[in-house]
């Protein structure tokens, strides 16, 4: 279900967050930067999301059984989705609480050079992390667009982990600019507005998560070149007239349905036509190993059409 590449992403990112997290506490303790805070509550919840990967996937593994025949690969959408609202709810939602707080009673940060320290070694951890799980993307996005290529995947494990990490640097960045205008100018508004960012930047994330999360949740169908290659299949098995329908869902990132209606030639037998079905989904589990069920519904393309008039 997990592939190698999915939890390798996520053990860097659970190592360097839990890491960070502690040294950003520490400092935001000794200066009182609100931005600072910001980032070390923004750490912990990325280090509990990625805990929460790691649960998912192992939930995912559990084999099919009578209360769930399809098995539980949709568990990893589940717990990706879980993710984005706690981005939301406890990144952002504290973010905006520590900034507008500090905004109604702004105080200049103390020891300013704690903060640049530390946040200079949280970018060194954060850009090893985003090196990982950036790799593994490009290396399974192939000629599409970055865009596109997030639109189309099934595994959120890899592109979760890796727009948290994008988030972070770029929260990192917000937070080292706050503490040096707070510094430069001896006003405490710069710290409280760098926190806020950081709140706008997480809403930001977990929202886009979410979109994507949900039409996984709900059901995707499989990569265009899959459903092509099996209408490719159907229309060279003899036997076969015409396909009348193929309707396809993951399951999880590799688990595909297929299901297929199919009109078959009227003068073969029943035995022919088991024949033809037996082959056929042999060759489409052989061809497309993400393919794990197949089912075929033998129809004449008449009775189908008076289904699909069916209200």
């Amino acid at each position: 279900m997990a592939t190698s590449a999915s939890k390798k992403v996520i053990y860097a990112a659970l190592v360097g967050n839990s890491l960070i997290a502690v040294t950003k506490f520490a400092a935001a303790t000794a200066t009182g930067s609100a931005a600072m805070f910001s980032e070390a509550v923004h750490s912990l919840v990325d280090t509990g999301n990625q805990l929460l990967l790691l649960f998912g996937l192992h939930r995912a593994k559990r084999p099919a059984d009578a209360a769930h025949p399809f098995g539980y690969g949709k568990e990893i959408y589940f717990w990706a989705f879980v993710v984005a609202i706690l981005i939301f709810g406890l990144g952002a939602g504290i973010s905006f609480y520590e900034g507008f707080a500090k905004l109604a009673n702004p105080h200049l940060v103390t020891d300013a050079y704690i903060n640049y320290i530390v946040l200079s070694v949280a970018i060194l951890f954060e850009s090893v992390s985003w090196w990982f799980a950036f790799r593994e993307f490009r290396a399974a996005k192939g000629n599409r667009g970055y865009l596109q290529a997030v639109r189309d995947s099934k595994d959120p494990t890899i592109f979760t982990v890796l727009f948290e990490d994008s988030a972070a640097m770029l929260g990192l960045i917000i937070a080292f600019a706050g503490v040096a205008a707070n510094e430069y100018t001896g006003n405490g508004v710069y710290d409280a507005m760098a926190s806020i960012g950081i709140g706008v930047v997480l809403t930001a994330t977990a929202a886009f998560l979410a979109f994507e999360c949900k039409g996984l949740l709900i059901g995707e169908a499989a990569d265009p070149v899959v459903v092509a290659g099996i209408e490719a299949i159907a229309a060279e098995q003899a036997g076969i007239k015409r396909m009348n329908e193929i309707r396809t869902m993951h399951f999880g990132p590799d688990d595909v349905l297929v299901a297929l209606s199919l009109d078959f030639v009227d003068a073969i037998g029943a035995g022919e036509v088991e024949s033809i079905v037996s082959a056929m989904e042999q060759r489409i589990k052989r061809t497309f190993p993400k393919v794990s069920r197949v089912y075929i519904e033998a129809q004449s393309w008449s009775s189908h059409q008076r289904d699909l008039e069916k209200p």
